[in-house]
């Protein structure tokens, strides 16, 4: 048991180091690692690492939350759609072939490492949008990120934040600390749902989600003191080789 908890930690607080570098959760690095250092299944390593979305989601939309960056109202609306569909994910990644599975995830991983460079230069949705049109983005949203949550292991804001900044016109850091909100009861539903199938390893879950919080700090800190942009190159060229590898398998 506490050699578990030993190597949860190591893999959390790289991939929340990692993650916390270039601004997204440490999902797409934790799995990979707990499959490659934990002998994990790629089902189990997709519902281990939402337990630790959970802990990282929360101590990360508190610290939005201390600098006012947080839409209560369009994180409840994401949250109530996702939660849904969170749990359609979980069932959905359970009963698709391991192999299968790996070949999605090394696509999504392409997907976020692309995104991630693209991020910054997302164009701000000129205007305002009606309120139900505003609700309608954000429950759409939230209906694609809870099904990729729960399917892939992630928190989803990968997809979140470039629906909120482009289609519903929200500022990119308010974005993000919504983003951050709405995560935590979609991995909690996402979580409970693969724990039911069997698909998380609950003492490697606990040291994962204390070094994540751990590493998500260190490299939050140490990302403001070096160049954006080429932190978020470097972890997309490291995303795509790794994505590709899992294409290949």
């Amino acid at each position: 048991m506490g050699k578990t908890i030993l190597i949860g930690l190591g893999i959390g607080f790289l991939g929340g180091f990692l993650g916390g570098m270039v601004g997204i959760g440490g999902g797409v690095i934790m799995i990979p690692l707990m499959t490659a250092f934990a002998a994990l299944t790629q089902k189990e390593a997709h519902g281990t690492s939402l337990v630790a979305v959970v802990f990282t989601g929360a101590v990360g939309a508190l610290t939005y939350y201390l600098h006012g960056v947080v839409d209560w109202l369009a994180a409840l609306v994401l949250a109530a759609s996702a939660i849904l569909f969170a749990r359609a994910g979980a069932i959905y990644a359970h009963s698709m072939q391991e192999n299968l599975l790996k070949r999605w995830f090394g696509i999504f991983i392409i997907a976020v490492s692309l995104l991630l460079v693209a991020r910054g230069l997302m164009p701000e949705r000129g205007g305002s949008l009606s309120m139900w049109s505003r609700t309608i983005v954000l429950l759409c949203a939230g209906m694609g990120t809870g099904f990729i949550s729960g399917m892939m292991g992630v928190g989803g804001g990968s997809v979140m934040i470039p629906a909120m900044v482009i289609l519903a016109g929200m500022e990119q850091h308010l974005a993000q600390g919504t983003s951050l909100l709405a995560m935590v009861p979609v991995g909690i539903a996402g979580a409970f749902t693969h724990y039911r199938l069997g698909n998380v390893r609950k003492y490697l879950a606990f040291g994962l989600a204390g070094g994540a919080i751990a590493g998500g700090f260190a490299g939050g800190t140490l990302a403001n003191r070096l160049p954006e942009f080429y932190l978020k190159l470097i972890f997309a060229v490291i995303g795509i080789w790794m994505g590709i590898k899992y294409v290949k398998k």
